[in-house]
């Protein structure tokens, strides 16, 4: 029976959470927006489900306040980077172009405010994340940090900074515009300039959001998405969509609950953007031998071909290259380590799990952390076709003829090591091993 398809794609369900979910505009981790994001997921998955129920847990709170980058002529614009001390620094500015470690281990930055890029070149064997960058700044010295977007358009960039241990970060970190950081590089590299940084910090609460289908067997597959998203936009494409997707594979899958062998669990993560608290917190406290797999939904629908990463489980990667190959329908599988977003802090304990994105043609995140995240950007053909993939995808992976067995977290570090992501997540606070 193919009903089912012809219901996914003309059901309005994912998509009008989805425009519950960016009305809300300000979803950062620990505010009341979140909150009321995270309640309207809950009462949408309780439609579908039976039952569902908010898990609220502590976080550092960090809210936005003014920021700016005084140069000889004036203050140019830039904004905060989330988490970022609340506290001002004054130093010569350092254009370290792409900041690459190597930048770092030849340039004497102490003392000094530096500017470094969001992308890496192409000849480059990894991405650098940011706060590998920052905290590359920090060890060596810096007294500010500078985070210039690649992509054009008056766009300064987002993202958080900070590690579990410490949610605040030790230096000040803005994110600035491609226009700006190409100006302030062109007329102040090596002159005194000053970076100021105001932020309210204080305790907060974030929460997940649970629901479950299917028989109630102790093994789980987990589908996820995140609530929270960056305070400066709608937060549609990172992560209003795949929240969304949530709750439209929700819906389908009850209407498929007989064909359920394993027990469903969907979670909807808070605070993903400032850590990954959310799914940390949600791991720690749960028998992860009994998860079969987990399928994260992060970057969904900003473009139309899915991206799924495998983190070397095979069968994982099989299974994707399966759902292309029977709906005659194009999807990306990456087999590489990927230890960035909420399946991370099972995947690196040794539970498979996707991080199911979508192929941009771009990149970095484009137009992710920035302003322009907005629902204009997504196309709800887009979201309809990837919701029908992801549920198949979904029942298939639950069921008993579906098998894929854990990794040791030897592995997984071994793995990390080969693929030369080690030494990043080692300097961010990140590797657990």
């Amino acid at each position: 029976m193919t009903d089912w398809i012809g219901d996914l794609f003309t059901s309005d369900t994912g998509w009008t959470h989805l425009e519950t979910l960016v009305d809300v505009r300000n979803r950062m981790a620990g505010s009341d927006g979140e909150r009321e994001a995270a309640e309207a997921t809950r009462d949408a998955l309780a439609e579908y489900t039976g039952d569902a129920w908010l898990d609220e847990f502590d976080i550092q709170g960090w809210e936005r306040g003014d920021s700016g980058v005084e140069t000889p002529d004036g203050v140019e614009d830039c904004i905060a980077l989330p988490r970022s001390p609340s506290e001002d620094a004054t130093g010569e500015l350092v254009d370290l172009g792409y900041g690459l470690p190597s930048d770092f281990e030849e340039t004497d930055v102490e003392g000094k405010l530096v500017l470094v890029a969001s992308d890496v070149p192409d000849w480059y064997d990894r991405y650098l994340h940011r706060r590998e960058k920052y905290y590359h700044a920090v060890e060596q010295g810096a007294a500010g940090f500078l985070y210039e977007n690649h992509v054009e358009g008056c766009l300064p960039p987002t993202g958080s900074v900070g590690t579990s241990d410490d949610p605040i970060g030790e230096i000040p970190a803005v994110g600035v515009s491609s226009e700006v950081g190409s100006r302030l590089s062109r007329r102040y590299d090596g002159d005194e300039l000053t970076v100021s940084v105001t932020a309210d910090v204080h305790d907060a609460t974030s929460q997940n959001v649970h629901a479950t289908l299917g028989p109630d067997t102790d093994e789980e597959l987990l589908v996820t998405s995140h609530v929270d998203a960056h305070d400066i936009a709608e937060g549609a494409m990172d992560n209003g969509a795949g929240t969304a997707m949530v709750v439209e594979v929700a819906r389908a899958l009850a209407d498929r609950a007989d064909e359920l062998d394993t027990k469903v669990h969907f979670v909807c993560f808070g605070a993903e953007e400032v850590g990954l608290v959310g799914s940390a917190y949600d791991a720690e406290r749960r028998a992860r031998d009994q998860i079969r797999a987990v399928l994260n939904f992060d970057g969904v629908t900003r473009g139309r071909t899915l991206k799924f990463y495998a983190h070397g489980f095979d069968a994982l990667g099989d299974a994707a290259r399966d759902l292309g190959d029977d709906f005659d329908h194009p999807v990306s599988v990456t087999p590489e380590m990927g230890p960035h977003s909420d399946h991370w802090e099972y995947v690196k304990y040794g539970v498979p799990g996707y991080h199911v994105a979508s192929e941009t043609g771009g990149s970095g995140r484009g137009w992710g952390h920035t302003y322009a995240d907005t629902l204009d950007k997504l196309e709800v053909r887009d979201f309809r076709e990837q919701a029908i993939l992801l549920t198949a995808l979904a029942v298939r992976l639950a069921s008993d003829d579906f098998a894929v067995a854990h990794a040791s977290e030897a592995d997984v570090a071994s793995a990390l090591e080969a693929e030369d992501l080690a030494e990043g997540m080692k300097i961010t606070g990140d590797w657990p091993y």
